[in-house]
């Protein structure tokens, strides 16, 4: 049996863009990325603490040092600059497996720095 746990997470770094006409994503500092073990294209769960939104979306590489976090297309609508949130993700691992699993926590400081 396997069961879908905590791979990684963002926690509470705040949008510094939105960009409605796009065709959709996170877009994130590479840094963060590389430190919560996230990859392009990665499926994510964003979780807004300013408002209480929650959506699906999936990773696009920001440029790095910068500390971009970009709500693109319709989650421009839902997210907004200076918003904080939680940015998750997910892996499926057999049960006896997961049971060992420890995600990878990010705490990001001011600007979306690590």
């Amino acid at each position: 049996m396997q069961i879908q746990v905590l791979k990684s997470k963002i926690h509470r770094v705040k949008i510094t863009q939105a960009e409605l006409e796009y065709v959709g994503s996170i877009t994130i500092d590479e840094n963060l990325m590389d430190a919560a073990n996230m990859i392009e294209n990665e499926k994510v769960q964003v979780l807004n603490l300013s408002n209480g939104e929650r959506l699906e979306t999936y990773v696009i590489r920001g440029e790095r040092g910068t500390g971009t976090i970009c709500m693109n297309g319709p989650a421009a609508r839902k997210m907004y600059v200076n918003d904080l949130i939680i940015v998750i993700s997910y892996c499926l691992l057999d049960f006896e497996e997961a049971k060992k699993h420890q995600p990878i926590l990010v705490f990001p400081k001011e600007g979306n720095k690590l």
